[in-house]
């Protein structure tokens, strides 16, 4: 397997990928599907945007803001039976339920311990300590711009968080169980080591003031641009878009079973971070996972990067077995 050639790297000679947006299917049928599946994305943002910022003050609150990503989630659920990008992703009974699991897993325990020692929980701390205030400048900037930068600089950590998971190895040990899943869905975002998915929770928004609406909208881009990322729903993505905020089809590449491919599209709402950095690699990938696809069971998932961490320590500092005199 060659691959192709893409800057300095050469991405799919471990594992079949596609490369570059000509290569990439689109949706076939009638004028009015192709349509749907052309402008959903940009209309469910704008439509949500839209909401947010003009919603009254009875509604515009965070258990609206739960039911509607409830909701919404559920839509691309619908979506993906009716679109999917692949059959080979198609979802099954046993990949619901371990979803499910993650998915409770992060509202529930994870949330417990993020209110605790999160990154909010720490920068009190930090802020107390050292008699600092919240940047309350940023309450006078347009709410628009409020949510953009709370989205923005969360994204831009994340990225960060994310390149480094890939390039250090005790970071890798805990944020590897995610990327062996083997198809992407609307609830995969959810599956992972506990210790992965609390660190790619980190952000410093805490140091900063902003009002409670721009919160929501800032949640809004999240959840109309971020949730795209592990779905099984094709669509025909409008160029700008593509060129701007992270797709299902950049993240499938990152998941595929080609090592150098993984090394791409680490953020996860704005791809133009990653072309700013250079790590950005338009494409797509079917076969997903590592070791060929191996499926985890929960159990493993959960204690793999001890038993890894624990056997690499011993192969490294083990004492060397003694050679037998002659």
């Amino acid at each position: 397997m060659d691959g192709v050639r893409v800057g300095k790297r050469v991405i799919g000679a471990q594992a079949p990928v596609i490369i570059g947006w000509e290569n990439i299917g689109r949706v076939e049928g009638g004028p009015l599907k192709q349509f749907i599946f052309t402008w959903f994305q940009p209309t469910a943002l704008f439509a949500l945007i839209a909401f947010w910022y003009y919603a009254p003050n009875s509604i515009a609150k965070a258990s609206t803001a739960i039911g509607i990503g409830i909701g919404f989630r559920v839509l691309l659920l619908a979506l993906e039976w009716v679109s999917p990008r692949y059959e080979s992703w198609r979802l099954t009974w046993k990949e619901l339920v371990t979803d499910l699991f993650y998915v409770g897993l992060g509202y529930t325990i994870l949330d417990l311990v993020e209110h605790y020692i999160g990154s909010g929980a720490v920068i009190e701390a930090i802020q107390h300590s050292f008699d600092w205030d919240k940047l309350a400048w940023f309450t006078g900037l347009p709410l628009l711009v409020q949510a953009f930068l709370i989205s923005f600089i969360f994204d831009f950590g994340q990225y960060w968080m994310h390149r480094g998971m890939h390039n250090w190895y005790p970071l890798w040990l805990p944020h590897s169980v995610h990327h062996y899943i083997t198809q992407l869905n609307i609830n995969k975002g959810a599956v992972g080591n506990p210790v992965e998915l609390f660190l790619i929770g980190l952000g410093i928004g805490g140091f900063f003031d902003f009002l409670p609406r721009a919160a929501l909208l800032a949640g809004s881009f999240g959840l109309a641009i971020g949730t795209y990322q592990h779905i099984n729903v094709r669509f025909n993505t409008p160029r700008w878009w593509r060129f701007l905020f992270n797709t299902t089809e950049h993240h499938s590449l990152h998941h595929s079973q080609d090592f150098e491919a993984t090394r791409s599209n680490y953020s996860n709402t704005y791809i133009f971070i990653d072309r700013i950095f250079g790590t950005c690699v338009d494409g797509e990938a079917e076969l997903l996972g590592l070791e060929g696809g191996r499926r985890m069971s929960i159990r493993e998932q959960m204690t793999y990067p001890f038993t890894e961490g624990w056997k690499t320590i011993k192969e490294r500092y083990g004492r060397p077995a003694a050679v037998p005199a002659e």
